[in-house]
């Protein structure tokens, strides 16, 4: 999850991106970003190089959103929330109970890059590639085995983000929306006892600390993307936007691999941290959540994406998982 803003280039025609990110260091987003930025700059012999600012230095999404629609930043790379900013139809990827496993993921991904790719030319931005934040938990300081449960916490919600908005509505919920970087002092005052975030994120964020329970179900996957706006692309030469896009899709790739590993090393540290994995109480309560997932989608309808793309998604995830069994 990160941002980032592409200066103009300087007499020497060299371009600089400063990149933003909401990950701290020592995390496989901040990693993978060194390692982009030691090619990127090997490659085009200095011409192209990163600035980053990890920790949210920089801001919420929200805030490097409205800076790129004043002029003031010109790339970014966002989880959901960012990119639904400029295109909602990809909100889609984050909704509930939408996949099972990595492989249905990969799978509509690359059903759907091509037309995402032209969605995001045509809003004036060029996907350098995607990624993925990883499984969403939620976590909370009682024990959360049943949608009931959910009534007795105070869940935090990233304020404006409508997928997490519907998700919450369905599970008929009330949850607290603050921006994520008012997460850590609301959890400390008890403004807010309950959050959902990847564990990859959750630790070293450090709101795994105030928590003592997660409930071991999955309740979405949060994407992510890296994109440049076509102005700041286009001021680039033909030969290192070449090179830009071939890496950014390398490295992207790589980091989407690191991010599962990641996670799941994490939900290790996590148990390892005595923080109590709850089963859901039974198969009916999985579908049951699942048909809450169900609704959210839907009432996303007309608001983010259309009827016919849910339908496409939906319907390819049905033939899908029919071929794994045959």
């Amino acid at each position: 999850m990160f941002y980032s803003l592409v200066s103009i280039p300087t007499a020497n025609a060299q371009t600089v991106v400063k990149f933003a990110t909401l990950a701290p260091e020592g995390t496989a987003w901040m990693k993978t970003m060194r390692q982009f930025n030691d090619e990127l700059v090997s490659k085009t012999q200095g011409r192209v190089k990163f600035k980053i600012y990890a920790g949210g230095v920089s801001g919420d999404e929200k805030d490097v959103s409205r800076k790129i629609r004043l002029g003031q930043l010109q790339a970014a790379g966002f989880t959901g929330v960012g990119l639904g900013e400029i295109a909602p139809e990809t909100r889609i990827l984050d909704t509930p109970f939408l996949f099972k496993n990595t492989a249905e993921m990969d799978h509509i991904y690359k059903m759907l890059d091509v037309d995402f790719r032209k969605i995001f030319e045509s809003r004036g931005y060029i996907l350098l590639g995607w990624t993925e934040v990883g499984n969403v938990y939620m976590f909370a300081n009682t024990p959360v085995t049943n949608p009931d449960d959910l009534q007795k916490v105070k869940m935090w919600i990233w304020e404006g983000d409508p997928i997490a908005e519907a998700t919450f509505s369905a599970m008929k919920i009330k949850p607290i929306p603050l921006s994520i970087t008012d997460v850590m002092t609301s959890l400390q005052t008890g403004m807010i006892n309950a959050v959902y975030s990847a564990p990859a994120t959750v630790i070293p964020l450090q709101w795994y600390t105030k928590m003592k329970y997660v409930l071991a179900l999955p309740i979405a996957t949060a994407s992510g993307a890296v994109v440049i706006s076509k102005k700041a692309y286009d001021s680039i030469s033909k030969e290192d936007r070449q090179i830009l896009l071939e890496l950014g899709d390398r490295h992207l790739k790589a980091l989407t691999s690191a991010s599962r590993k990641d996670n799941e090393k994490s939900l290790a540290t996590l148990k390892k941290e005595k923080v109590t994995f709850t089963a859901p109480a039974g198969a009916e309560v999985i579908a049951v959540f699942e048909r809450m997932g169900e609704e959210a989608r839907h009432a996303l309808v007309g608001k983010l994406y259309t009827k016919e793309l849910l339908e496409k998604i939906e319907t390819a995830l049905k033939e899908f998982r029919v071929k794994k069994k045959t």
